[in-house]
């Protein structure tokens, strides 16, 4: 697995590559925007996950997200000392799958960056059937059971579903939702629409919808399906 770490600072750059090479990863190592976007051009197809730190001498870690997300569905870790909502949540809309913040501990970022990787391995095998709790999504069939009965959806609930199911594991903003259904459908769906259509799966597929444990919210920042 080849990484690319975008890092200003030599010391932590340093180190951090020295542990992901003990864990046996292959770095690529940048300190700059100018240079990590040369490496990017050059090997994009080589590499199978980045990391960027947010504050960089000629950018940030946002212009290397959407440099990364414009051709490839590579899969991008913040590394920041922000923790807070607004860059949070503007790293998640913008298409990164996970963040940390400084200082962390290495056994922290190497399970975070194993555990986006799953995801995304998870997501490449084409699947016929996906499994959530006490919910079945036969794709092939296009139809969704509840403890082995059949629970009728219509076209965009399911189609939401289907978002969520193909993103186990991943807090998704309700920007990043309402992008997905629009690009698949075609169809306008507005920030209200989406609560709307949210509840109703809710109603259709928990069994406490106040108390949700498949589409769980994420406080102040969107929803998440699955660990």
């Amino acid at each position: 697995m080849k990484i690319l770490l975008v890092e200003d600072d030599k010391t932590i750059a340093s180190g951090l590559d020295y542990s992901l090479q003990q864990d046996q990863f292959s770095t690529i190592v940048c300190y700059n925007v100018e240079s990590a976007k040369k490496v990017l051009s050059e090997q994009l197809d080589q590499i199978d996950i980045c990391l960027f730190d947010l504050s960089l001498p000629d950018g940030s870690g946002y212009d290397l997200c959407r440099f990364v997300k414009d051709g490839s569905d590579i899969p991008v870790i913040f590394l920041t000392a922000f923790d807070d909502e607004v860059n949070v949540v503007m790293g998640l809309d913008m298409g990164a799958d996970d963040y940390i913040t400084k200082p962390f501990r290495i056994r922290e970022l190497l399970s975070r960056i194993k555990s986006v990787l799953r995801r995304y391995h998870k997501q490449a095998v084409t699947k016929t059937v996906i499994d959530i709790e006490s919910i079945r999504v036969n794709t092939l069939e296009g139809k969704v059971y509840k403890y082995g009965e059949e629970v009728l959806l219509t076209a965009l609930e399911y189609r939401l579903l289907l978002i969520f199911a193909n993103h186990i594991g991943q807090v998704l903003t309700r920007n990043q939702l309402l992008e997905r259904i629009w690009d698949v459908a075609g169809d306008f769906v507005n920030d209200n629409t989406l609560t709307v259509y949210i509840k109703r799966l809710r109603e259709k597929l928990e069994d406490d919808p106040q108390q949700p444990v498949i589409i769980k919210t994420v406080r102040g920042f969107g929803y998440k399906v699955g660990d």
